[in-house]
């Protein structure tokens, strides 16, 4: 994932957040290129997130996993069950970056706990060597969900080990107050801060016409909201009734 992300491809991926390996499988038969499963609000634990990694690696579909704030030894724990890559939210400022990186990273970069026995290194199949290289390909994405942490997202960002941002609108619009812009104009300023050009951005977007509309306006990475995507779709079904409903 980091390498192609690097090398400037436009990713296309879903967020899921029921534990159903099904849906990643069905996203992988679909084409998509990654799948993004959602441990801040979702169920998932790391038994649930385990088979999800596994029934997408049978696919060749990477798996990003968002743990929940703070919660770096979840994501160790993800990435030694087989991820390829952490999104991690309320990324304040660079400090709090920094540190995510450090938890990601192998000493002497880092302070994540060493093993080439997890799933990850093919149950000690692979050498310490493979392992560590194979390591420093695991993307890692900082979402900005405050005014705050949008104002220094350039140092957020220009962290070594950062590779992308991902505004969380939600958060965003839950945390400015009346002093601050709209969640509109603070978008529209993050996204033509010249300080995050070096970095890929991801957009959430809930149907095909939004992704392109992010494509098109300068996303490298976009992430379907799948519960949105299938709330449209049931809500379309029911529509067929020709029934009111609630």
């Amino acid at each position: 994932m980091r390498a192609r992300v690097a090398a400037g491809e436009r990713l296309a991926g879903a967020l899921v957040r029921m534990p159903c390996e099904e849906i990643v499988e069905m996203l992988a038969v679909a084409g998509l290129d990654f799948v993004l499963i959602d441990c801040e609000h979702g169920p998932a634990d790391v038994s649930s997130l385990r088979t999800h990694i596994a029934f997408a690696d049978a696919h060749g579909l990477p798996v990003l996993v968002r743990p929940g704030e703070g919660e770096h030894h979840l994501a160790q724990r993800a990435l030694d069950q087989g991820a390829r890559g952490i999104v991690a939210p309320h990324v304040e400022d660079a400090e709090q970056a920094a540190a995510l990186v450090r938890a990601l990273r192998y000493p002497p970069h880092g302070t994540r706990g060493f093993a080439t026995y997890p799933r990850a290194g093919r149950f000690g199949e692979v050498t310490a060597a493979q392992h560590r290289a194979s390591a420093q390909d695991v993307l890692v994405v900082a979402m900005l969900e405050s005014p705050g942490a949008l104002a220094r997202a350039g140092e957020i960002v220009g962290v070594d080990g950062i590779d992308g941002w991902l505004v969380g609108v939600a958060d965003l619009g839950a945390s400015r107050t009346d002093a601050d812009p709209s969640v509109a104009e603070l978008l529209e300023a993050v996204r033509a801060d010249p300080a995050l050009r070096g970095a890929a951005r991801a957009d959430l977007a809930g149907s095909a016409d939004a992704a392109a509309a992010s494509f098109d306006g300068g996303a490298q990475l976009v992430v379907y909201n799948l519960t949105a995507v299938m709330m449209a779709s049931f809500r379309e079904l029911a529509a067929a009734t020709g029934r009111d409903r609630p």
